[in-house]
């Protein structure tokens, strides 16, 4: 039986990635626990549990080699598959996405844009033609991404939703502000809220 992984470790990888990575690209080769969680505002307990929940990566006596514990978890993350993504809604903030996310980092290669919007299609945004909202279907159905990034206004983003996991998308970045988390419990979902964070901003200060 697979080991249950809490959600609080696994939000926690992308930010051991993150800060990793940094070190990587300032030459640093090795790295020990305490440093680690000094970085990050935890502790070298903290650090060591979430690792061991994968099977651990150091050495007593050595701490982590840097490239290694990457590597280790790109692939925990799934970020080394390769995965494809379509956006959906090529507004301000689709269009910011396409010209200055690095999809690339996540692991993410986007494959198609979709807008209901006569203006936009025909654009290239980033390195991304916008197609038609029509067109979207008979695409997803013959690519198969993996994910589908909602940037749509929220009226819509139910029976768009839905209408992307009938055609067999795996995964849903949902910019909108609807939550859908519960109502595609089929598929992970990501809900992504800029107004919470900046209501909790608002509380510490």
């Amino acid at each position: 039986m697979e080991k249950k992984i809490s959600s609080a470790v696994i939000r926690r990888m992308p930010r051991y990635y993150r800060h990793l990575d940094e070190l990587r690209l300032e030459g640093v080769e090795r790295i020990s626990s305490e440093v680690l969680a000094g970085k990050m505002g935890l502790t070298a307990s903290q650090v060591r549990q979430d690792f061991n929940c994968f099977g651990g990566f150091g050495q007593q006596g050595y701490g982590y080699n840097v490239k290694t514990l990457l590597k280790s978890i790109a692939g925990i993350l799934h970020i080394d598959k390769g995965h494809t993504a379509v956006l959906v809604g090529v507004g301000n903030l689709g269009r910011a996405l396409l010209r200055n996310f690095h999809f690339d980092v996540c692991g993410f290669t986007v494959v198609g844009a979709f807008d209901p919007s006569p203006e936009q299609i025909g654009r290239t945004i980033g390195n991304t033609v916008v197609r038609p909202l029509a067109e979207l279907e008979g695409f997803v159905r013959g690519s198969r991404p993996d994910i589908a990034i909602l940037t749509l206004p929220g009226p819509a983003a139910r029976e768009t939703a839905a209408q992307l996991v009938e055609w067999g998308v795996r995964g849903i970045w949902n910019f909108t502000n609807i939550d859908l988390h519960l109502e595609l419990s089929q598929i992970p979902v990501e809900n992504v809220h800029f107004s919470e964070s900046l209501m909790v901003l608002s509380y510490r200060l």
